[in-house]
């Protein structure tokens, strides 16, 4: 934990005061985490994404910052999950019915591209759908398997990711989240105080917890044998 600098935090001016029970002191006016309780919060995470491993339910994985974008896109991809690592689509879980009905036409679209049917239409029409496509697979293309009965969301950065936030508080869908010192602990059911800019840091907690969800996983597989 200590080499992937889990431990750093934001300038001390920047705290949220109630993340001041984390921070173990201040270094160059840095504000240190304290490691023991990052770990204690990373392992009930864990413990917790286990149990939904088991049951194999859904988890959206949510990082849209640059440090963030790769890994959450790695960890979701290699367990099948759905994922948002660029723009949030407002409505995505408020809205999920518009959202489904234009992930459909956004299918469509590319079927029709797969199979020659844009040929059809003019070269002025096809370079206007082949645009569409590009700007709806930007949006969608890791929540096209986005399904309704969503068990949990992993998020780095809540602050950063504010609408996402909104939206999974709205639909009463709890939220693991690597939150460093600028943000509010008691608004995330699974909070990991740790620093949620540096790639080493983030890299380190998002695969620490898509093993649990595969520990559970297996053992799932393992019953069912």
């Amino acid at each position: 934990m200590f080499m992937a600098g889990l431990q750093f935090g934001y300038y001390r001016r920047n705290r949220q005061p109630k993340m001041a029970e984390y921070i173990y002191g201040i270094k160059n006016n840095i504000e240190i985490f304290d490691l023991e309780k990052t770990r204690e919060a990373l392992r009930t995470a864990q413990s917790f994404l286990k149990k939904v491993g088991e049951g194999k339910k859904n988890v959206l994985w949510v990082g849209t910052k640059p440090s963030a974008r790769g890994f959450i896109e790695k960890v979701a991809m290699a367990l099948g999950h759905s994922y948002v690592s660029g723009r949030w689509v407002g409505g995505s879980l408020t809205n999920s019915k518009i959202i489904r009905d234009r992930i459909k036409y956004f299918e469509d679209l590319k079927k029709k591209k797969e199979t020659g049917d844009l040929e059809k239409y003019t070269k002025k029409e096809r370079l206007k759908l082949n645009r569409e496509i590009k700007a709806l697979d930007e949006k969608f293309s890791g929540i096209e398997n986005l399904r309704n009965d969503l068990e949990v969301i992993v998020m780095v950065d809540p602050k950063e990711e504010k609408t996402a936030f909104s939206e999974a508080r709205r639909v009463s869908v709890p939220i693991v989240a690597i939150l460093s010192s600028d943000n509010d602990p008691t608004s995330v059911a699974y909070p990991i105080p740790a620093n949620d800019s540096a790639p080493s840091s983030i890299s380190y907690i998002l695969e620490k917890l898509a093993d649990a969800y595969r520990e559970g996983a297996d053992i799932a597989n393992q019953k069912n044998v």
